[in-house]
């Protein structure tokens, strides 16, 4: 049996993992730029083809880059795929910085999220500024806990 739907939801999911967010923004990179020459539109973002894109820890900062909006024309992303790459690029050494031994980074995740989040949200606060979900260029999904409580 077939089933009819009035619309299709397109949703892109994106995984977290650390600073191996790079790898999913460098394939959002390379399918940006082919989606721009099937449109014919250099301007075309990946925003522009989903109805609701999610995101997990670092997943979630690639799927609040790729929906915030742009100042001069807030229905339009902020940020290219291609400059995403380049913030993990220059950022993720201050993002997620190495941790000493392999015996003392156990025991410290243990009991603690395994980043502070404190050059994150400095770096995020520059580059997003006051942007509130509300004014995403498309639906978002970035699920959150508190790991210390």
């Amino acid at each position: 049996m077939k089933y009819h739907h009035e619309k299709i939801v397109t949703i892109l999911s994106i995984d977290g993992g650390g600073v191996r967010g790079i790898i999913p923004a460098v394939i959002l990179q390379f399918l940006e730029k082919k989606l721009q020459k099937l449109a014919g539109d250099e301007n075309k973002r990946i925003a522009d083809y989903f109805d609701v894109i999610a995101g997990t820890s670092t997943g979630g900062l690639i799927t609040a880059m790729l929906t915030a909006p742009n100042k001069v024309n807030n229905k339009r992303p902020k940020f290219t795929a291609e400059q995403i790459v380049e913030f993990y690029k220059t950022e993720s050494k201050h993002i997620f910085p190495p941790k000493g031994c392999w015996i003392r980074r156990i025991l410290y995740y243990l009991h603690k999220p395994k980043y502070d989040g404190k050059e994150l949200r400095k770096i995020i606060r520059n580059e997003l500024e006051e942007t509130k979900l509300s004014e995403t260029v498309t639906n978002v999904v970035i699920p959150t806990f508190d790991m210390k409580q």
